[in-house]
Order: structure tokens, then C-alpha cells, then sequence
């Protein structure tokens, strides 16, 4: 290879690292040395606190970079008189509220101890990454030096974020535009294997009967769906585990209990069901430790999605509002 196409073989190989190397794993060293310490700290009694904040966390997060703006913590911007925001879609009405009131603690104590130094999309990134191994997933580098997004609308998350009635085909398309596999697609919807699934996702508004007519179910835990969410027609806040077996532990018994119909949601049994994704569905549920490399590949992957550095974002001064 001449010298001249190798180089150049150089530049497109490394443009994509070089492109998100203004990200880096000391980001705050010099301009917030307390900036772990305190997310830890907060992380970890809002957990102890409140237990369904994990779970909560990794789900914004999930759903802030999965948008077209990518990681730059626009889902945290609240709706004006002139816009509605993100978070405002009726797909992220049930973000539970433990995730953004863990971000405005971390934010809080960090604009008391380094003003106007720490974006609220790093604040999001490192906190999904220690809650995830507080609840015994795996660790992966987070790398710093997001700016956050002056733009947040309803609007823009139509068809971007996977809804469990879709198809498999479209929720599989949602990742494969944002550039991940679908071995990728299956771990991340791993991260089911913690938090809750309001009944009115399950059910759908539907006859409550409906699911004892899929077959993805067992039919003695579609009896016992029906039961616990007996009331929720009038009550909305009804809510079950999505891992009946080991809730508050990030393990891969999500995986296990796809075979056996214990799936909470119809997209769950979707991945069952579908030769596409099966064949990662049993990998993963056979050997936790490939579960957990492939996820934690998939999420650092994740948040490098659409990162905005420099003078492309600003550092909110508060969370929920542009500066």
C-alpha cells in the first residue's frame, strides 16, 4: 500500500474516534475534581432512597440519545408556551420522575461546587453508568465533554423511539438507523431486565382477555398479569416488575424468561419470536458474561450517539431550561 493511500486508509479508519476524542475519561480533572465523588454520592442515596431510580435512569437515557439530536440531555428541557418539548410526547409521559429529580440533585450539588462547568448530558451519561453497576451490571469507561442541545421538540420523536406494539421489523429499523446491529438491538433490550411496565402498556386499552390469545404468554402468568392489573382502567399508575423473577437485580434472567412466556410486553415476546433476534435472545441467555460485554459495548455506543462539543452546545445552568 503506498504511503498516500495508507494514510488516508489511516483518517477514515480513526475519523469516527477522532471525531469523539474531544470526549475524554478526565474530562473534569482540572475544572470539577469532585465531579465523580458527588455523582456517586447523589447516585447512591437516591438509589437507596428511591430503588426504581436505576431502572428510571437507564431508561432516559435511552431515550435522550435514541432521538435524532442524540446524548445532549434535550428529553431534561421542559415545554414552553412556544413549544412543546420532548418530554412532552405521550411516549415519554411515563418516564418515571426519580430520573430527573436524581439529575437536578447532581446538577445542584455541582453548580455549588464548580459553577457552570458540568453539562447535564455528561450528568446523565456517568449516572446511568453507576447506577447500572450499583445494580450488578457491568462497568464500561464513560467518556466526558458533552455540551447539552438548545432544542427540544414533541415532534421530533415520532417514529424514533420503539413503542411495545410495534412490529419487530420497525423497532429493529429505530436502532439500525442510529447505526446498531441488531445483536446491539437485543442486548440494550436487555435493559428490561430491571424496573416496571405500567398495565395500560401491557393491555393496551384493549379487552383485558387479548392476551390470553397470544401465545408469546404463559397462560398461568397472563392470569396473574390480569390480576395484578385488575384496576387500571382507574388507576394508571398500575405497574408490574418486568423480571418477575429477580426485579431488582441487572442480570440476564430477561433473557431466560422469554422462552419460558414470561415476557411482560408483546415487543418481549417479539424478540422470541422473531429469527432475527432469537438467536441472540438464547446466546444471552445462556452466558450472562457475553450479555454483559455486548451491552456494555452497546451503551457506550450509545452515548457517543450525536454528541455536541464546543461552541455546538452550552452547559445549562439548570436542567430543565436553555440558558
Amino acid at each position: 500500500m503506498h504511503s498516500s493511500s495508507f494514510f488516508f486508509f489511516l483518517f477514515f479508519f480513526f475519523f469516527p474516534i477522532i471525531s469523539q476524542s474531544r470526549l475524554t475519561l478526565d474530562f473534569y480533572k482540572q475544572s470539577c475534581p469532585q465531579f465523580h465523588q458527588i455523582i456517586q454520592d447523589t447516585v447512591t442515596s437516591k438509589q437507596i432512597s428511591s430503588p426504581t431510580t436505576a431502572a428510571a435512569t437507564i431508561r432516559l437515557f435511552l431515550h435522550d440519545c435514541l432521538l435524532p439530536n442524540g446524548c445532549d440531555a434535550s428529553l431534561l428541557l421542559s415545554s414552553t408556551p412556544f413549544s412543546t418539548a420532548e418530554r412532552d410526547n405521550d411516549i415519554n409521559l411515563s418516564l418515571p420522575g426519580d430520573a430527573f429529580d436524581l439529575v437536578v440533585r447532581i446538577k445542584t450539588a455541582l453548580e455549588l461546587a464548580c459553577p457552570n462547568t458540568v453539562s447535564c448530558s455528561d450528568i446523565l451519561a456517568a449516572s446511568t453508568r453507576n447506577l447500572l453497576v450499583m445494580l450488578g451490571g457491568p462497568n464500561f469507561p464513560v467518556f466526558l465533554g458533552r455540551r447539552d442541545g438548545t432544542v427540544s421538540t414533541s415532534a421530533s420523536v415520532t417514529n424514533h423511539l420503539p413503542k411495545p406494539a410495534m412490529a419487530m421489523s420497525q423497532i429493529i429499523d429505530i436502532f439500525t438507523q442510529r447505526g446498531f446491529t441488531v445483536e446491539e438491538f437485543v442486548a440494550l433490550t436487555g435493559a428490561h431486565t430491571v424496573g416496571l411496565t405500567h398495565c395500560s402498556e401491557i393491555f393496551n386499552n384493549k379487552s383485558n382477555n387479548n392476551i390470553h390469545n397470544d401465545n408469546g404468554y404463559n397462560p398461568r402468568f397472563a392470569e396473574a398479569l390480569e390480576k395484578a392489573c385488575g384496576n387500571y382502567k382507574n388507576d394508571p399508575t398500575l405497574s408490574v416488575f418486568n423480571d418477575i423473577m429477580t426485579p431488582g437485580k441487572f442480570d440476564n434472567m430477561y433473557f431466560q424468561n422469554l422462552p419460558k412466556g414470561l415476557g411482560v410486553l408483546k415487543s418481549d415476546h417479539g424478540l422470541y419470536s422473531d429469527n432475527r433476534t432469537k438467536p441472540f435472545v438464547d446466546r444471552f441467555g445462556k452466558d450472562e458474561n457475553e450479555f454483559f460485554r455486548v451491552f456494555a459495548k452497546s451503551m457506550q455506543k450509545l452515548s457517543f450517539l450525536g454528541v455536541k462539543t464546543g461552541r455546538r452546545g452550552e452547559i445549562r445552568r439548570r436542567c430543565d431550561q436553555i440558558n
